[in-house]
């Protein structure tokens, strides 16, 4: 008997990642490749759907079964997932009408979110969207498409999200993950996953959505048309996809409570697995508010779940700004820039002898829900350097994850375990730092452990080579684990306030700012 593969992409913000494996989870291929975000306007982010996305996984895998040398009828069963929940209208044919609006990066919808609340009313808004309506809320963006582009709206058969996209795409039925569904694309979906047609006439027709489905639930097989263009075999069967958040968060364990992860990637975005369902919780401290919680992928579990605007995008934001002659270098064969931006972040003491950055250059979702919020360096002196910039930056994402861990136990609910994922990881110095704010150990995963890896243990589940998510932890390996420096913690929380409090003692100046723009 020919022995099985399972194949997982993923499209990311700035990169896709196809992996292969083998019917004991090995490492058979791993590819990436990069792609740009378009920025048409101020809080306007959008990819190309067919230029990105699908030519991505096209690329991906052809490439992977090439370097493998098997053969595509030894594919078992395909995984996609994509970034985060973004808004794609597509005709019959799944051809995109217009740019993909990104997940909750993107906030154009701001004044549909403003016209919404005030149309429901808070309890409403609580009890439709579990939570204040935020950019990260996919129904704002299909309203602002009927309110702003009505000759799209009018010519729409479906409102896809990335991984519902890829999977039509491949097979030519529109499902989403119902976790997808239930959360991101709240009220249009009912907590058993049909569609919520007593208020979904708001914003489109329910047959404009797709079908929520389990995310290992196989949807059907390869088409003849989808088997040309990505080269795998006609049939090869495909599952519903996800999140890249959920399948990375998938990929490293995340599948009990008490677990928190983190994903260090072009943004931060956070999974914490809790045992029972919350209510939004606003801070009586000042540290922001959380949404309330999810029924999660993972049976019989509920999660919190945002994302920040910036992690990955700060760092490369300043390597851009500071870094040229590295990144010069790196194009010409040289040592990689953000290696370079590692070593000296990692001489710069604690606390960047006195700077501290705000991270909010592209506004903020969690946990301010704050798109006026702006980036601040506080503390500046002429002593300071690119290296203190850098370090600076760091921090501000740690601090950022040092918040969320506090409304996490302002609400009870403090984390057993810390696990990471994302780019940011290969950054050993930025986890350190991590891990030395928030004062818990931090479990890193294998490189290769991804949402293309999450996505293709998804397919083995959805095949049956794995009984379930139980046994789906077990197959997957320790990892490196972090412990944090007592001192270095004591440290940082001492100045934890003053970064929260940067913030708030200058919210209306920022808000101010942004009026004059």
């Amino acid at each position: 008997m020919e022995k099985r593969y399972y194949l997982g992409i993923d499209v990311g913000t700035f990169s896709s990642r196809g992996i292969l494996l083998d019917e004991d989870f090995h490492l058979v291929a791993d590819e990436s490749v990069p792609h740009g975000m378009d920025n048409p306007a101020p809080g306007y982010f959008e990819h190309d759907a067919l230029g990105v996305w699908w030519a991505d996984f096209c690329k991906l895998s052809r490439v992977l079964l090439q370097r493998s040398g098997i053969s595509p009828r030894q594919i078992a069963c395909v995984g996609a997932s994509a970034l985060g929940t973004d808004c794609l209208p597509v005709d019959e044919n799944c051809e995109p009408l217009r740019p993909a609006i990104l997940y909750g990066i993107d906030a154009r919808a701001s004044k549909e979110a403003d016209w919404l609340t005030e149309y429901y009313g808070a309890e409403r808004v609580r009890q439709l969207f579990g939570h204040p309506i935020c950019s990260g809320d996919t129904a704002t963006k299909i309203l602002w498409i009927r309110r702003h582009e009505p000759e799209i709206y009018a010519r729409t058969y479906k409102f896809l999200t990335g991984s519902s996209f890829l999977a039509a795409r491949l097979t030519g039925r529109y499902t989403i993950d119902q976790f997808l569904a239930k959360g991101s694309f709240r009220p249009l979906y009912l907590a058993d996953g049909s569609v919520n047609e007593a208020e979904c006439g708001l914003y489109c027709r329910p047959d404009q959505l797709a079908e929520a489905l389990p995310v290992t639930s196989i949807i059907g097989g390869v088409t003849e048309k989808a088997a040309a263009e990505t080269g795998l075999a006609p049939g090869t069967p495909v599952i519903v996809g996800t999140g890249d958040s959920t399948a990375e968060a998938i990929s490293v364990g995340l599948v009990e409570p008490g677990t928190a992860f983190f994903q260090y990637g072009s943004s931060m975005y956070y999974y914490y697995c809790i045992d029972r369902a919350v209510e939004s919780h606003v801070s009586p401290q000042g540290n922001g508010r959380l949404n309330g919680s999810k029924v999660f992928t993972v049976p019989g579990t509920h999660v919190l779940g945002d994302g920040t605007n910036a992690a990955g995008t700060l760092t490369r934001w300043v390597r851009d700004l500071l870094y040229a002659p590295e990144l010069a270098a790196e194009a010409a064969g040289g040592e990689n820039a953000y290696a370079v931006m590692a070593r000296e972040a990692a001489r710069v003491p604690r606390g960047a002898d006195g700077l501290m950055m705000l991270p909010y250059i592209y506004g903020e979702r969690s946990p301010l829900q704050d798109p006026q919020a702006v980036g601040l360096l506080f503390g500046l002196r002429g002593s300071h350097g690119r290296a203190h910039i850098n370090r600076a930056a760091l921090e501000a994402v740690g601090y950022s994850t040092l918040q969320h861990l506090a409304l996490f136990r302002e609400l009870g609910l403090p984390p057993k375990r810390i696990i990471t994922a994302g780019g940011g990881t290969k950054n050993r110095t930025w986890m350190q730092i991590v891990c030395d704010i928030c004062g818990l150990p931090i479990t890193i995963p294998e490189s290769w452990h991804c949402s293309a890896f999450g996505d293709a243990m998804l397919a083995a589940l959805g095949a049956g080579r794995l009984a379930d998510f139980s046994d789906l932890r077990r197959a997957l390996p320790r990892g490196t684990v972090l412990e944090p420096d007592e001192a270095a913690h004591a440290f940082y929380a001492a100045r934890y306030p003053l970064f929260r409090d940067l913030y708030l003692d200058n919210r209306d100046k920022m808000h101010a700012l942004a009026a004059q723009l």
